[in-house]
């Protein structure tokens, strides 16, 4: 396994070159592309041309990217000009993940209760839409836990989809909201193809750096080293949240928790 940092720790937003640049002189060779994930925002050939020439030129590799659940295109809205949309962003995302040599995009799904029943019944339209785009390119789609997630809906998609095509993002600091997230990963390792890592106090979604909060990451090294996944440990950390504001020494603070853990694996 080796080591990856998401693309969003400082900001998710605009010219991503100095954040690639301070990642691999922080000794990442691998990133997690995670700008505009909140965004409806479509990437066009000259930016991922662009983006493509700075990972070459960096020595950099991608192997996975966060779509977006944006705010009108949404795979998963009740309006269908919206899912619509929101299909034609993931194959963006999809599309861009190929061109750049990855082969896993991150995905939301909508939260499980009685009101999102309708949602979930268009997201099994938006994948079974997708399914041979995304196959006939390689890439598989990983849906990513909540917090207080008990894995009901992750768990359908999983018996209903292959996993070649549909397959699990653990998010370590939503699992470790509601405190059952490595339970779950356990039962579902066999479908792990990404990892978001980070850490909290178990009240908040704030992406601590790793072994700042209450996340056992003894016990979730135990379920990678147990678990098929054998890729890359991506962190998922935010400046915001470090005592470090100095994005180099933050960077290479990251690396060294990832040597760390990747020891315990």
């Amino acid at each position: 396994m080796e080591l990856s940092m998401a693309t969003d720790y400082a900001s998710d937003v605009g010219n991503a070159e100095p954040s690639l640049r301070r990642i691999a002189e922080a000794g990442f060779e691998h990133i997690q592309w995670i700008h505009h994930w909140r965004h409806d925002f479509i990437y066009t050939e000259p930016e991922i041309q662009h983006i493509a020439r700075l990972l070459r030129d960096l020595n950099l590799s991608l192997y996975d990217i966060h779509a977006p659940v944006g705010a009108e295109k949404n795979w998963f809205s009740t309006t269908e000009y919206q899912r619509l949309a929101g299909v034609e962003i993931v194959k963006n995302r999809v599309a861009m993940c190929q061109t750049l040599g990855g082969s896993v995009v991150v995905t939301h799904v909508p939260e499980v209760v009685p009101e999102n029943r309708e949602h979930w019944g268009q997201l099994r339209k938006s994948l079974d839409e997708l399914e041979s785009f995304c196959t006939t390119r390689g890439v598989r789609i990983a849906i990513e836990n909540r917090p207080y997630d008990e894995f009901d809906g992750i768990a359908e998609l999983f018996s209903e989809y292959q996993p070649q095509y549909v397959g699990l993002c653990y998010d370590s600091g939503h699992g470790n909201i509601g405190g059952e997230g490595l339970a779950h990963l356990e039962t579902f390792n066999d479908r792990l193809v990404s990892l978001h890592l980070h850490d909290n106090d178990g009240t908040a979604d704030r992406h601590q750096p790793l072994f700042t909060g209450t996340v056992d990451w003894r016990r979730l090294a135990g379920i990678i080293s147990a678990s098929p996944y054998h890729e890359f440990l991506t962190f998922e950390t935010d400046m915001k949240f470090a005592q470090e504001q100095d994005e180099l020494p933050f960077l290479k603070g990251a690396y060294r928790d990832g040597l760390r853990l990747l020891e315990m694996i």
